[in-house]
């Protein structure tokens, strides 16, 4: 059977693992069965597989590139997907959108529960938080509103689990929206013309070397990088890159977690923040004593945001968790 190659001491049967990969949840270059996931190489979708009982872990990692946490620079961030499989060995897996590795961790949390989401340095990082946090709440002695609130954000955020898409839709569109926002819009029209420039100069490129007239090849080069490079930057002004297309798209995700979050008695924040990142947060908030209700939780969450920007240090931790929820309250003006 030609198929996916096995990772690992362990593998499937051919006929279970073609219907397996067959009917795998796919995101990005890799996929999600029921018996297996499906990682890519360099540059095959899905050419390798890890049984899931085999899998040991499986993570995202963050190649940081120049202006990464700013934001600033052609390439701000690198997301690979990293699965560690029978004793430690790793498989990376480059994406090119970020949003589909959080969206695949999310199907696996919610899927596969008992298979960790972090890397061990991650984990011990995340334990040690905790800790900290569990002995500011034994030292602070809690009032009982505030771990009656507590309790109650972590159903809240049992609730969002149930539908990842939902919040993952939330926070994507306004990451879209945010970076739109800030982008010169002379930027997208240049984008446009070079890569119009690009498609005369393959054209000629091809007549030139048809013909066997000079330089053909030049010409050839230059209209294929700059209709890659500008096609794959996002740059252009496209029918799904313009400013209606991208508000509209967020004021759906908005409704959506409306609608959800209306069958839940009382959620605790608006649906523009229903994401479980939020909640967590507030959660510490209140374990550390700077609240006691859930909107001042909220409020005192939205003073840490502000304060943080560029300029400001922060784990790697952290940061996932801040540009995960930051442009959500920017786009809404913190209100």
């Amino acid at each position: 059977m030609i198929g996916p190659q096995r990772l690992g001491s362990s593998s499937l049967p051919d006929a279970e693992l073609k219907q397996d990969k067959k009917s795998c949840r796919k995101f990005g270059p890799c996929g999600v069965g029921e018996k297996a996931i499906y990682l890519n190489s360099f540059y095959i979708d899905r050419q390798y597989y890890v049984p899931i009982g085999s899998v040991k872990r499986i993570f995202k990692r963050i190649a940081m590139s120049k202006g990464g946490f700013t934001g600033k620079g052609v390439f701000g961030t690198l997301p690979y997907l990293v699965v560690e499989y029978d004793d430690g060995r790793e498989k990376q897996c480059n994406f090119k959108h970020e949003e589909d590795v959080d969206r695949l961790l999310a199907y696996m949390e919610a899927k596969f529960p008992d298979i960790p989401l972090h890397s061990e340095e991650a984990e011990r990082k995340l334990a040690e938080k905790a800790r900290k946090l569990e002995e500011k709440q034994r030292v602070g002695k809690l009032s009982d509103c505030a771990r009656k609130n507590i309790n109650t954000l972590e159903k809240a955020i049992n609730y969002l689990h149930k539908d990842s898409d939902l919040y993952l839709n939330l926070s994507q569109s306004a990451k879209k929206k945010r970076v739109y926002d800030r982008s010169n819009p002379a930027y997208k029209w240049v984008a446009l013309f070079i890569t119009i420039m690009g498609a005369g100069a393959l054209a000629y490129g091809i007549y030139a070397l048809a013909t066997h007239a000079g330089f053909g090849v030049y010409f050839l080069l230059f209209g294929l990088a700059a209709i890659f490079l500008f096609s794959g930057a996002s740059v252009l002004p496209t029918s799904h890159n313009n400013r209606a297309y991208i508000e509209k798209k967020l004021m759906r995700s908005i409704d959506d977690m409306t609608a959800y979050i209306k069958k839940y008695p009382e959620f605790p924040v608006p649906a523009c923040y229903a994401h479980p990142v939020v909640l967590k947060r507030m959660q510490d908030i209140l374990k550390e004593g700077r609240a006691e209700t859930l909107p001042q939780a909220l409020e005192v969450l939205k003073d840490d945001l502000k304060a943080l920007n560029s300029s400001v240090v922060v784990e790697q931790e952290e940061y996932d968790e801040i540009v995960a929820i930051k442009p959500m309250f920017l786009v809404m003006d913190y209100r």
